[in-house]
Protein backbone atom coordinates (compact mmCIF):
# COMPACT_ATOMS: atom_id res chain seq x y z
CA UNK A 1 0.00 0.00 0.00
CA UNK A 2 1.79 3.12 -1.19
CA UNK A 3 1.19 6.22 0.87
CA UNK A 4 0.91 9.61 -0.90
CA UNK A 5 3.97 11.80 -0.40
CA UNK A 6 3.63 14.12 2.58
CA UNK A 7 0.69 12.26 4.09
CA UNK A 8 2.79 10.48 6.73
CA UNK A 9 3.90 13.77 8.29
CA UNK A 10 0.33 15.05 8.14
CA UNK A 11 -1.11 11.98 9.84
CA UNK A 12 1.45 11.75 12.63
CA UNK A 13 2.75 15.28 13.15
CA UNK A 14 0.08 17.77 12.10
CA UNK A 15 -2.11 19.10 14.91
CA UNK A 16 -5.69 17.95 14.57
CA UNK A 17 -8.55 20.43 14.78
CA UNK A 18 -11.09 19.73 17.51
CA UNK A 19 -14.84 19.60 16.84
CA UNK A 20 -16.64 20.08 20.17
CA UNK A 21 -20.01 20.41 18.41
CA UNK A 22 -21.40 17.25 16.76
CA UNK A 23 -20.81 16.69 13.05
CA UNK A 24 -23.34 14.55 11.22
CA UNK A 25 -21.65 11.68 9.41
CA UNK A 26 -22.73 10.36 6.02
CA UNK A 27 -23.83 6.76 6.53
CA UNK A 28 -23.44 4.13 3.82
CA UNK A 29 -25.18 0.84 4.51
CA UNK A 30 -27.60 0.20 7.34
CA UNK A 31 -26.65 0.32 11.02
CA UNK A 32 -28.51 -2.31 13.12
CA UNK A 33 -31.54 -0.76 14.84
CA UNK A 34 -30.41 -2.06 18.25
CA UNK A 35 -27.07 -0.25 17.94
CA UNK A 36 -27.25 2.86 20.15
CA UNK A 37 -24.51 4.39 22.25
CA UNK A 38 -21.15 6.15 22.10
CA UNK A 39 -17.82 4.85 20.83
CA UNK A 40 -15.39 6.89 22.93
CA UNK A 41 -11.67 6.89 22.04
CA UNK A 42 -8.46 8.53 23.19
CA UNK A 43 -5.06 9.25 21.66
CA UNK A 44 -2.46 11.92 20.82
CA UNK A 45 -3.67 14.75 18.56
CA UNK A 46 -1.31 17.73 19.01
CA UNK A 47 2.46 17.46 18.66
CA UNK A 48 3.45 21.07 17.99
CA UNK A 49 2.88 23.97 20.39
CA UNK A 50 4.22 27.32 19.26
CA UNK A 51 7.65 26.59 17.85
CA UNK A 52 8.25 23.54 20.03
CA UNK A 53 7.52 19.96 19.02
CA UNK A 54 7.31 16.70 20.94
CA UNK A 55 9.92 14.07 20.15
CA UNK A 56 7.62 11.08 20.34
CA UNK A 57 4.17 10.34 18.94
CA UNK A 58 3.00 8.96 22.32
CA UNK A 59 3.74 12.36 23.93
CA UNK A 60 1.11 14.37 22.04
CA UNK A 61 -1.73 16.20 23.77
CA UNK A 62 -4.70 13.91 24.44
CA UNK A 63 -7.53 14.33 21.93
CA UNK A 64 -10.79 12.64 22.88
CA UNK A 65 -13.20 11.79 20.10
CA UNK A 66 -16.52 10.01 19.90
CA UNK A 67 -19.06 8.56 17.51
CA UNK A 68 -22.61 8.78 18.86
CA UNK A 69 -24.90 6.23 17.21
CA UNK A 70 -28.68 6.55 17.43
CA UNK A 71 -31.63 5.76 15.14
CA UNK A 72 -29.27 4.70 12.36
CA UNK A 73 -27.42 8.03 12.41
CA UNK A 74 -23.89 8.84 13.54
CA UNK A 75 -22.56 12.11 14.98
CA UNK A 76 -18.85 12.79 15.45
CA UNK A 77 -17.19 15.14 17.89
CA UNK A 78 -13.69 15.67 19.27
CA UNK A 79 -12.15 17.78 22.01
CA UNK A 80 -8.72 18.14 23.54
CA UNK A 81 -8.47 17.03 27.14
CA UNK A 82 -8.16 20.25 29.16
CA UNK A 83 -5.51 18.82 31.46
CA UNK A 84 -3.25 21.02 33.56
CA UNK A 85 -0.53 20.04 31.10
CA UNK A 86 -2.57 21.23 28.12
CA UNK A 87 -3.49 24.51 29.82
CA UNK A 88 0.11 25.26 30.85
CA UNK A 89 1.47 24.50 27.39
CA UNK A 90 -1.16 26.55 25.57
CA UNK A 91 -0.74 29.53 27.94
CA UNK A 92 3.04 29.49 27.44
CA UNK A 93 2.71 28.75 23.70
CA UNK A 94 5.45 26.15 24.07
CA UNK A 95 5.97 22.75 25.67
CA UNK A 96 6.62 23.39 29.34
CA UNK A 97 5.53 20.06 30.88
CA UNK A 98 7.72 17.00 30.30
CA UNK A 99 6.33 13.85 28.73
CA UNK A 100 7.92 10.39 28.70
CA UNK A 101 9.78 10.93 25.40
CA UNK A 102 10.21 14.72 25.61
CA UNK A 103 11.90 16.61 28.42
CA UNK A 104 10.74 20.21 28.77
CA UNK A 105 13.24 22.81 29.97
CA UNK A 106 12.77 26.22 31.55
CA UNK A 107 12.50 29.37 29.50
CA UNK A 108 16.08 30.56 28.73
CA UNK A 109 14.99 34.00 29.95
CA UNK A 110 14.41 32.70 33.50
CA UNK A 111 16.91 33.78 36.11
CA UNK A 112 19.43 31.35 37.63
CA UNK A 113 17.38 30.74 40.79
CA UNK A 114 14.25 29.78 38.83
CA UNK A 115 16.31 27.44 36.67
CA UNK A 116 17.89 25.81 39.73
CA UNK A 117 14.46 25.23 41.27
CA UNK A 118 13.28 23.61 38.03
CA UNK A 119 16.19 21.18 38.04
CA UNK A 120 15.64 20.23 41.68
CA UNK A 121 11.91 19.69 41.20
CA UNK A 122 12.60 17.16 38.41
CA UNK A 123 14.80 14.98 40.64
CA UNK A 124 11.64 13.26 41.86
CA UNK A 125 9.36 14.14 38.95
CA UNK A 126 5.68 14.89 39.18
CA UNK A 127 4.30 13.30 36.09
CA UNK A 128 2.07 14.87 33.48
CA UNK A 129 -1.74 14.61 33.63
CA UNK A 130 -1.91 14.36 29.84
CA UNK A 131 -4.07 11.23 29.98
CA UNK A 132 -3.93 10.10 26.36
CA UNK A 133 -4.07 6.29 26.34
CA UNK A 134 -7.46 4.91 27.31
CA UNK A 135 -10.88 5.46 28.89
CA UNK A 136 -11.82 3.87 32.23
CA UNK A 137 -15.36 3.34 33.50
CA UNK A 138 -16.05 3.48 37.24
CA UNK A 139 -19.70 3.32 38.23
CA UNK A 140 -21.44 6.07 36.26
CA UNK A 141 -18.19 7.98 35.77
CA UNK A 142 -15.65 7.92 32.94
CA UNK A 143 -11.97 8.85 33.12
CA UNK A 144 -9.22 9.52 30.60
CA UNK A 145 -6.21 7.48 31.70
CA UNK A 146 -2.51 7.02 31.00
CA UNK A 147 0.23 5.16 32.89
CA UNK A 148 0.90 7.58 35.72
CA UNK A 149 -0.84 8.46 38.98
CA UNK A 150 -3.23 11.00 37.45
CA UNK A 151 -6.57 10.33 35.73
CA UNK A 152 -9.05 12.92 34.44
CA UNK A 153 -12.80 12.59 34.79
CA UNK A 154 -14.65 13.43 31.57
CA UNK A 155 -18.18 13.83 30.31
CA UNK A 156 -18.68 11.08 27.70
CA UNK A 157 -21.45 12.98 25.89
CA UNK A 158 -19.80 16.39 25.54
CA UNK A 159 -16.12 15.37 26.03
CA UNK A 160 -15.73 18.12 28.62
CA UNK A 161 -12.84 17.73 31.04
CA UNK A 162 -13.95 17.50 34.66
CA UNK A 163 -11.93 16.95 37.82
CA UNK A 164 -8.35 15.79 38.12
CA UNK A 165 -7.86 12.71 40.30
CA UNK A 166 -4.57 11.72 41.91
CA UNK A 167 -4.34 8.01 42.75
CA UNK A 168 -1.73 8.76 45.43
CA UNK A 169 -4.49 10.18 47.63
CA UNK A 170 -5.95 6.68 47.82
CA UNK A 171 -3.06 4.27 47.22
CA UNK A 172 0.75 4.62 47.31
CA UNK A 173 1.59 4.22 43.61
CA UNK A 174 3.62 6.29 41.14
CA UNK A 175 2.55 4.48 37.97
CA UNK A 176 -0.56 2.55 36.95
CA UNK A 177 -1.82 0.60 33.96
CA UNK A 178 -4.36 2.10 31.58
CA UNK A 179 -5.95 -1.33 31.04
CA UNK A 180 -8.02 -2.11 34.13
CA UNK A 181 -10.38 -5.07 34.33
CA UNK A 182 -14.05 -5.06 35.31
CA UNK A 183 -16.12 -7.72 37.06
CA UNK A 184 -19.80 -8.41 36.40
CA UNK A 185 -20.79 -5.83 39.06
CA UNK A 186 -18.68 -3.12 37.40
CA UNK A 187 -15.96 -3.06 40.06
CA UNK A 188 -12.56 -2.01 38.69
CA UNK A 189 -9.39 -4.05 39.23
CA UNK A 190 -6.08 -2.40 38.37
CA UNK A 191 -2.35 -2.46 39.10
CA UNK A 192 0.25 0.18 39.84
CA UNK A 193 3.92 0.44 40.80
CA UNK A 194 5.01 1.89 44.13
CA UNK A 195 8.60 3.10 43.78
CA UNK A 196 10.87 2.98 46.85
CA UNK A 197 8.01 3.55 49.26
CA UNK A 198 9.28 2.92 52.80
CA UNK A 199 12.37 1.32 51.32
CA UNK A 200 10.46 -1.06 49.02
CA UNK A 201 9.45 -1.13 45.37
CA UNK A 202 6.39 -3.22 44.68
CA UNK A 203 3.53 -3.87 42.29
CA UNK A 204 0.20 -3.05 43.91
CA UNK A 205 -3.12 -4.62 42.90
CA UNK A 206 -6.16 -2.62 43.92
CA UNK A 207 -9.93 -2.67 43.59
CA UNK A 208 -12.28 0.30 43.06
CA UNK A 209 -15.96 -0.42 43.83
CA UNK A 210 -18.56 0.46 41.22
CA UNK A 211 -20.60 2.46 43.71
CA UNK A 212 -20.15 4.28 47.01
CA UNK A 213 -21.97 3.07 50.15
CA UNK A 214 -25.65 4.04 50.27
CA UNK A 215 -24.94 6.59 53.01
CA UNK A 216 -22.67 8.54 50.64
CA UNK A 217 -24.58 8.28 47.37
CA UNK A 218 -26.62 11.41 48.06
CA UNK A 219 -23.40 13.34 48.59
CA UNK A 220 -22.08 12.11 45.21
CA UNK A 221 -18.89 10.85 46.82
CA UNK A 222 -16.31 9.31 44.49
CA UNK A 223 -15.97 5.53 44.45
CA UNK A 224 -12.20 6.10 44.54
CA UNK A 225 -12.47 7.05 48.21
CA UNK A 226 -13.32 3.38 48.84
CA UNK A 227 -10.37 1.97 46.88
CA UNK A 228 -8.93 -1.16 48.54
CA UNK A 229 -5.51 -2.73 48.08
CA UNK A 230 -5.90 -6.44 47.33
CA UNK A 231 -2.24 -7.39 47.60
CA UNK A 232 1.26 -6.40 46.50
CA UNK A 233 4.15 -8.19 44.82
CA UNK A 234 7.73 -7.17 45.69
CA UNK A 235 9.77 -6.04 42.69
CA UNK A 236 12.77 -8.28 42.06
CA UNK A 237 14.86 -5.11 42.04
CA UNK A 238 14.48 -2.07 44.30
CA UNK A 239 15.66 0.42 41.68
CA UNK A 240 14.75 -1.43 38.47
CA UNK A 241 11.02 -2.22 38.46
CA UNK A 242 9.45 -3.84 35.43
CA UNK A 243 7.43 -1.78 32.97
CA UNK A 244 3.97 -3.20 32.20
CA UNK A 245 1.01 -1.93 30.21
CA UNK A 246 -1.62 -4.52 31.16
CA UNK A 247 -2.24 -7.72 33.12
CA UNK A 248 -4.38 -10.83 32.82
CA UNK A 249 -7.43 -11.97 34.76
CA UNK A 250 -9.10 -15.38 35.00
CA UNK A 251 -11.98 -16.36 37.28
CA UNK A 252 -9.76 -16.90 40.31
CA UNK A 253 -6.31 -15.60 39.37
CA UNK A 254 -4.53 -12.41 38.36
CA UNK A 255 -1.66 -12.91 35.88
CA UNK A 256 1.25 -10.48 36.04
CA UNK A 257 4.31 -10.71 33.79
CA UNK A 258 7.40 -9.14 35.38
CA UNK A 259 9.31 -8.65 32.15
CA UNK A 260 12.96 -7.57 31.88
CA UNK A 261 11.89 -4.29 30.27
CA UNK A 262 12.78 -2.12 33.24
CA UNK A 263 12.81 1.44 34.50
CA UNK A 264 16.14 2.60 35.91
CA UNK A 265 15.01 4.78 38.82
CA UNK A 266 18.39 6.41 39.44
CA UNK A 267 18.68 7.38 35.79
CA UNK A 268 15.13 8.76 35.86
CA UNK A 269 15.99 10.90 38.88
CA UNK A 270 18.93 12.47 37.03
CA UNK A 271 17.45 12.55 33.51
CA UNK A 272 16.51 16.24 33.65
CA UNK A 273 19.98 17.32 34.73
CA UNK A 274 21.64 15.04 32.17
CA UNK A 275 19.48 16.44 29.36
CA UNK A 276 17.80 13.18 28.38
CA UNK A 277 14.18 12.04 28.39
CA UNK A 278 12.63 9.53 30.77
CA UNK A 279 12.14 7.03 27.93
CA UNK A 280 15.92 6.63 27.74
CA UNK A 281 15.75 5.21 31.28
CA UNK A 282 13.66 2.26 30.10
CA UNK A 283 16.02 -0.62 29.29
CA UNK A 284 15.44 -4.10 27.89
CA UNK A 285 17.64 -6.77 29.50
CA UNK A 286 17.59 -9.46 26.79
CA UNK A 287 19.51 -12.02 28.85
CA UNK A 288 17.17 -11.91 31.86
CA UNK A 289 14.09 -14.02 32.45
CA UNK A 290 10.46 -12.95 32.46
CA UNK A 291 8.80 -13.97 35.72
CA UNK A 292 5.15 -15.03 35.71
CA UNK A 293 3.21 -14.20 38.88
CA UNK A 294 -0.17 -15.72 39.71
CA UNK A 295 -2.19 -14.05 42.45
CA UNK A 296 -5.07 -16.02 43.95
CA UNK A 297 -8.04 -13.64 44.20
CA UNK A 298 -9.59 -15.76 46.96
CA UNK A 299 -6.60 -15.72 49.32
CA UNK A 300 -5.28 -12.37 48.00
CA UNK A 301 -1.79 -13.89 47.95
CA UNK A 302 0.67 -14.82 45.20
CA UNK A 303 1.02 -18.50 44.31
CA UNK A 304 4.28 -19.71 45.85
CA UNK A 305 5.58 -21.62 42.81
CA UNK A 306 8.08 -19.75 40.65
CA UNK A 307 7.21 -19.64 36.95
CA UNK A 308 9.44 -18.05 34.30
CA UNK A 309 9.96 -17.77 30.58
CA UNK A 310 12.37 -16.13 28.14
CA UNK A 311 13.00 -12.39 27.92
CA UNK A 312 10.25 -10.56 26.04
CA UNK A 313 8.46 -7.25 25.75
CA UNK A 314 4.70 -7.29 25.98
CA UNK A 315 2.13 -4.54 26.09
CA UNK A 316 -1.20 -6.33 25.80
CA UNK A 317 -2.75 -9.33 27.49
CA UNK A 318 -5.58 -10.83 25.45
CA UNK A 319 -7.43 -13.08 27.91
CA UNK A 320 -6.93 -15.70 30.64
CA UNK A 321 -9.01 -18.62 31.84
CA UNK A 322 -8.82 -21.79 33.91
CA UNK A 323 -9.10 -25.30 32.53
CA UNK A 324 -8.55 -28.60 34.35
CA UNK A 325 -6.27 -27.18 37.07
CA UNK A 326 -4.33 -24.99 34.64
CA UNK A 327 -4.33 -21.23 34.04
CA UNK A 328 -4.27 -20.52 30.31
CA UNK A 329 -3.41 -17.00 29.18
CA UNK A 330 -2.76 -15.33 25.84
CA UNK A 331 -0.53 -12.30 25.26
CA UNK A 332 0.93 -10.28 22.38
CA UNK A 333 4.71 -10.27 22.75
CA UNK A 334 7.85 -8.98 21.03
CA UNK A 335 11.43 -10.21 21.07
CA UNK A 336 12.78 -6.73 21.84
CA UNK A 337 11.77 -3.14 22.65
CA UNK A 338 12.22 -1.65 19.16
CA UNK A 339 8.51 -0.83 18.77
CA UNK A 340 8.71 2.20 21.08
CA UNK A 341 11.73 3.58 19.19
CA UNK A 342 9.84 3.51 15.89
CA UNK A 343 7.31 6.07 17.07
CA UNK A 344 9.76 8.92 17.50
CA UNK A 345 8.47 11.60 15.12
CA UNK A 346 11.82 11.79 13.32
CA UNK A 347 11.18 8.20 12.19
CA UNK A 348 7.65 8.90 10.96
CA UNK A 349 8.53 10.99 7.94
CA UNK A 350 8.25 10.68 4.19
CA UNK A 351 10.35 7.50 3.92
CA UNK A 352 8.26 5.83 6.62
CA UNK A 353 7.44 2.63 4.76
CA UNK A 354 11.10 1.85 4.11
CA UNK A 355 12.66 3.20 7.30
CA UNK A 356 10.34 1.69 9.91
CA UNK A 357 10.30 -2.02 9.22
CA UNK A 358 9.49 -4.00 12.34
CA UNK A 359 12.53 -5.72 13.87
CA UNK A 360 10.28 -7.95 15.94
CA UNK A 361 6.87 -9.01 14.64
CA UNK A 362 4.26 -9.11 17.43
CA UNK A 363 3.07 -12.63 18.12
CA UNK A 364 0.04 -13.91 19.99
CA UNK A 365 1.30 -16.63 22.31
CA UNK A 366 -0.49 -18.93 24.73
CA UNK A 367 1.05 -19.84 28.09
CA UNK A 368 -0.28 -22.67 30.24
CA UNK A 369 0.49 -22.71 33.96
CA UNK A 370 -0.18 -25.89 35.97
CA UNK A 371 -1.91 -25.22 39.30
CA UNK A 372 -1.76 -28.80 40.60
CA UNK A 373 1.28 -30.95 39.82
CA UNK A 374 3.51 -33.57 41.39
CA UNK A 375 6.05 -31.74 43.51
CA UNK A 376 8.31 -34.81 43.21
CA UNK A 377 8.23 -34.72 39.41
CA UNK A 378 11.58 -35.30 37.73
CA UNK A 379 13.67 -32.36 36.57
CA UNK A 380 13.00 -31.77 32.89
CA UNK A 381 9.47 -33.17 32.94
CA UNK A 382 6.59 -31.23 31.38
CA UNK A 383 3.95 -30.45 34.00
CA UNK A 384 1.24 -29.36 31.54
CA UNK A 385 -1.45 -32.03 31.27
CA UNK A 386 -3.80 -30.31 28.81
CA UNK A 387 -3.92 -32.28 25.53
CA UNK A 388 -5.25 -29.29 23.59
CA UNK A 389 -2.00 -27.27 23.71
CA UNK A 390 1.65 -27.54 22.77
CA UNK A 391 2.63 -25.06 25.52
CA UNK A 392 4.95 -26.56 28.13
CA UNK A 393 5.93 -25.94 31.74
CA UNK A 394 9.17 -27.77 32.55
CA UNK A 395 10.57 -28.31 36.02
CA UNK A 396 14.09 -26.87 36.43
CA UNK A 397 16.90 -27.96 38.74
CA UNK A 398 16.32 -25.02 41.09
CA UNK A 399 12.66 -25.92 41.47
CA UNK A 400 11.39 -23.13 39.22
CA UNK A 401 9.12 -23.95 36.28
CA UNK A 402 10.25 -22.81 32.83
CA UNK A 403 7.31 -22.10 30.52
CA UNK A 404 7.35 -22.20 26.73
CA UNK A 405 4.29 -20.86 24.88
CA UNK A 406 2.25 -22.10 21.98
CA UNK A 407 2.16 -19.76 18.98
CA UNK A 408 -1.42 -18.77 18.12
CA UNK A 409 -0.96 -16.14 15.40
CA UNK A 410 1.69 -13.68 14.21
CA UNK A 411 1.45 -10.04 13.20
CA UNK A 412 -1.46 -8.75 15.31
CA UNK A 413 -1.75 -5.99 17.91
CA UNK A 414 -4.37 -4.01 19.86
CA UNK A 415 -6.32 -7.20 20.72
CA UNK A 416 -9.91 -7.13 21.94
CA UNK A 417 -12.41 -9.87 22.78
CA UNK A 418 -16.09 -10.20 23.57
CA UNK A 419 -15.65 -8.94 27.15
CA UNK A 420 -18.50 -11.16 28.34
CA UNK A 421 -15.88 -13.92 27.92
CA UNK A 422 -13.16 -12.13 29.87
CA UNK A 423 -11.65 -14.58 32.35
CA UNK A 424 -13.47 -17.47 30.65
CA UNK A 425 -12.57 -19.98 27.97
CA UNK A 426 -12.96 -18.19 24.67
CA UNK A 427 -12.22 -18.61 20.98
CA UNK A 428 -12.02 -15.31 19.08
CA UNK A 429 -9.61 -12.38 19.11
CA UNK A 430 -10.38 -9.15 17.26
CA UNK A 431 -7.24 -7.16 16.51
CA UNK A 432 -5.36 -5.11 13.96
CA UNK A 433 -2.95 -6.73 11.54
CA UNK A 434 0.55 -5.31 11.48
CA UNK A 435 2.51 -5.89 8.26
CA UNK A 436 5.26 -3.63 6.96
CA UNK A 437 5.20 -1.17 9.85
CA UNK A 438 3.93 -0.75 13.41
CA UNK A 439 0.86 1.02 11.97
CA UNK A 440 -2.08 -1.38 11.42
CA UNK A 441 -3.33 -2.04 7.89
CA UNK A 442 -6.15 -4.55 8.51
CA UNK A 443 -8.84 -5.53 10.96
CA UNK A 444 -8.48 -9.22 11.75
CA UNK A 445 -10.54 -11.88 13.54
CA UNK A 446 -8.36 -14.73 14.82
CA UNK A 447 -9.83 -18.14 15.65
CA UNK A 448 -7.59 -19.43 18.45
CA UNK A 449 -8.88 -22.98 17.94
CA UNK A 450 -8.09 -23.34 14.24
CA UNK A 451 -5.40 -20.61 14.14
CA UNK A 452 -7.03 -19.15 11.05
CA UNK A 453 -8.17 -15.58 10.49
CA UNK A 454 -10.65 -13.39 8.64
CA UNK A 455 -9.54 -9.96 7.40
CA UNK A 456 -10.95 -6.59 6.43
CA UNK A 457 -8.66 -4.36 4.39
CA UNK A 458 -9.03 -1.35 2.10
CA UNK A 459 -6.36 0.62 0.30
CA UNK A 460 -5.05 3.71 2.14
CA UNK A 461 -6.99 2.78 5.29
CA UNK A 462 -5.45 2.48 8.74
CA UNK A 463 -7.82 0.93 11.28
CA UNK A 464 -7.89 1.60 15.00
CA UNK A 465 -8.30 -1.00 17.73
CA UNK A 466 -11.50 -2.95 16.92
CA UNK A 467 -14.20 -2.84 19.59
CA UNK A 468 -16.62 -5.77 19.90
CA UNK A 469 -20.25 -4.91 20.76
CA UNK A 470 -22.47 -7.94 21.51
CA UNK A 471 -25.87 -8.30 19.89
CA UNK A 472 -28.95 -8.29 22.13
CA UNK A 473 -29.74 -11.85 23.24
CA UNK A 474 -26.47 -13.11 21.73
CA UNK A 475 -26.17 -16.91 21.79
CA UNK A 476 -22.65 -17.33 20.45
CA UNK A 477 -19.36 -15.66 21.32
CA UNK A 478 -19.13 -13.82 18.00
CA UNK A 479 -22.76 -12.63 17.82
CA UNK A 480 -22.21 -8.89 17.49
CA UNK A 481 -20.54 -6.13 15.53
CA UNK A 482 -17.08 -4.60 15.33
CA UNK A 483 -16.45 -0.85 15.47
CA UNK A 484 -13.18 0.67 14.24
CA UNK A 485 -12.23 4.26 13.53
CA UNK A 486 -10.49 4.43 10.14
CA UNK A 487 -7.85 7.02 9.25
CA UNK A 488 -7.20 7.41 5.54
CA UNK A 489 -3.86 8.31 3.96
CA UNK A 490 -5.47 9.34 0.67
CA UNK A 491 -6.49 13.04 0.81
CA UNK A 492 -9.34 12.29 -1.62
CA UNK A 493 -10.89 9.73 0.71
CA UNK A 494 -12.89 10.68 3.81
CA UNK A 495 -12.10 8.96 7.12
CA UNK A 496 -14.92 6.91 8.63
CA UNK A 497 -16.31 4.73 11.37
CA UNK A 498 -16.28 1.15 10.12
CA UNK A 499 -19.05 -1.24 11.24
CA UNK A 500 -18.43 -4.95 10.59
CA UNK A 501 -20.36 -8.16 11.23
CA UNK A 502 -18.27 -9.87 13.94
CA UNK A 503 -19.03 -13.35 12.57
CA UNK A 504 -17.99 -12.78 8.97
CA UNK A 505 -15.98 -9.55 9.22
CA UNK A 506 -18.03 -8.28 6.29
CA UNK A 507 -18.86 -4.57 6.20
CA UNK A 508 -22.36 -3.66 7.39
CA UNK A 509 -22.01 0.11 7.19
CA UNK A 510 -19.61 3.02 7.40
CA UNK A 511 -20.10 6.57 8.65
CA UNK A 512 -17.89 9.08 6.81
CA UNK A 513 -16.91 12.36 8.46
CA UNK A 514 -15.73 15.53 6.74
CA UNK A 515 -12.76 16.20 8.98
CA UNK A 516 -9.35 14.75 9.82
CA UNK A 517 -9.46 11.84 12.24
CA UNK A 518 -6.40 11.23 14.37
CA UNK A 519 -4.74 7.88 14.95
CA UNK A 520 -5.89 6.94 18.43
CA UNK A 521 -4.89 4.26 20.92
CA UNK A 522 -7.69 2.78 23.01
CA UNK A 523 -11.28 3.32 24.06
CA UNK A 524 -14.63 1.69 24.76
CA UNK A 525 -18.23 1.54 23.65
CA UNK A 526 -20.87 2.87 26.05
CA UNK A 527 -24.38 1.52 25.40
CA UNK A 528 -27.09 4.19 25.60
CA UNK A 529 -28.61 2.46 28.64
CA UNK A 530 -25.35 2.97 30.57
CA UNK A 531 -25.22 6.72 29.97
CA UNK A 532 -26.55 9.25 32.46
CA UNK A 533 -29.76 10.94 31.37
CA UNK A 534 -28.34 14.43 31.77
CA UNK A 535 -24.82 15.65 30.90
CA UNK A 536 -22.49 16.61 33.73
CA UNK A 537 -22.55 20.27 34.75
CA UNK A 538 -19.04 20.40 36.23
CA UNK A 539 -16.56 22.95 34.91
CA UNK A 540 -13.33 22.24 33.07
CA UNK A 541 -11.24 23.40 36.02
CA UNK A 542 -12.91 21.67 38.94
CA UNK A 543 -10.51 19.51 40.95
CA UNK A 544 -11.28 16.73 43.33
Amino acid sequence: MATPVGMMEAIFSRNKEEHPEPLRAEVQGEIPSWMEGILLRNGPGMHTIGESQYNHWFDGMALLHSFTIKNGEVFYRSKYLRSDTYNCNIEANRIVVSEFGTMAYPDPCKNIFAKAFCYLSHTIPEFTDNCLINIMKNGDDYYATSEVNFIRKINPRTLETLEKVDYTKYVAINLSTSHPHYDSAGNVLNMGTSIVDKGKTKYVIFNIPSSAPASEKRKKKSCLKHLEVMCSIPSRSLLHPSYYHSFGLSENYIVFMEQPFKLDILKMATAYIRGVNWASCLVFHKDDKTWIHLIDKRTKKPVSAKFCTDAMVLFHHVNAYEEEDHVVFDIISYKDNSLYQMFYLKNLGGNFENSTKLNSIPACKRFVIPLQYDKEAEVGSNLVQLPSTTATAVKEKDGSIYCQPELIYEGIELPRINYDYNGKKYRYIYATQVKWSPVPTQVVKVDTLTKTALHWEEEHCWPAEPIFVPSPNAKEEDDGIILSSIVTSDPQKLPFLLILDAKTLKEIARAMVKTDLHLDLHGLFIPEKDLKMEPEADSDNEHE
